[in-house]
């Protein structure tokens, strides 16, 4: 049975939970709008990894499995929205690719730490549930209070600029974007954000805690 395909544009119109309905129908224009909507959140999610030593393509695939995952098993008749379980999808996959490459020592991702508050603070839907009882609930508080502990330090290493940066780039900005957004040049912006590595590598092989 053949599929009917409607113009991409029109794809680019619908609601994730839509598309998510589609895509499981086999409409390929479906899953391609979803994973450039969401490809921003993958980006995001996965920073606070690379920051801490991972290698960012690695990461970005991780992320991005992970969020076809989700595009692929979401339910709408659940209760969680989609983004809600994407973002539950993409961030499990990120710790279990952590988790796994901790592991391996040869594996550019075994020094990887998450630098921001795990998703486990956040509500849960029932997805949400299902996906957090696989992880240690030690490691999710001993995380949580390392991230706080090594954002803190090192945006008091930042120069005022470098700590406008690390924002955005937090925030999945690419180098170009984050560029404009500062009026600086591309390489500019990419020199900064690996003086924030460094940075980072620095704080985190030391195991220094003092702050001020």
């Amino acid at each position: 049975m053949s599929i009917k395909v409607a113009p991409y544009a029109v794809y680019e119109t619908m609601a994730d939970e839509k598309l998510c309905v589609l895509a499981r129908e086999g409409h390929r224009y479906a899953e391609e709008v979803l994973v450039t909507r969401y490809n921003r959140l993958v980006r995001k999610l996965a920073r606070p990894y690379y920051l801490a030593g991972g290698d960012s393509d690695d990461l970005i695939q991780e992320g991005m499995i992970g969020l076809i995952y989700g595009v692929r098993e979401f339910d709408g008749e659940r209760s969680a929205s989609f983004r809600t379980y994407a973002e539950i999808c993409i961030r499990s996959r990120l710790y279990s690719a952590v988790r796994a490459a901790s592991r391996d020592k040869h594996s550019p991702l075994n020094q990887s730490v998450p630098l921001e508050i795990p998703f486990f603070d956040s509500p849960f839907s029932v997805y949400g549930t299902e996906l957090a009882a696989q992880l240690n609930p030690e490691d999710l508080i001993i995380g949580r209070e390392g991230a706080r502990d090594t954002l803190r330090w090192v945006r008091q290493q930042l120069s005022e600029f470098e700590a406008k940066i690390l924002g955005y780039y937090l925030d999945g900005l690419t180098i170009r974007e984050m560029a404009e957004a500062v009026s600086r040049s591309p390489k500019s912006v990419d020199n900064a954000v690996q003086r924030i590595r460094r940075k980072v590598a620095r704080r985190l092989t030391s195991g220094d805690l003092s702050v001020g």
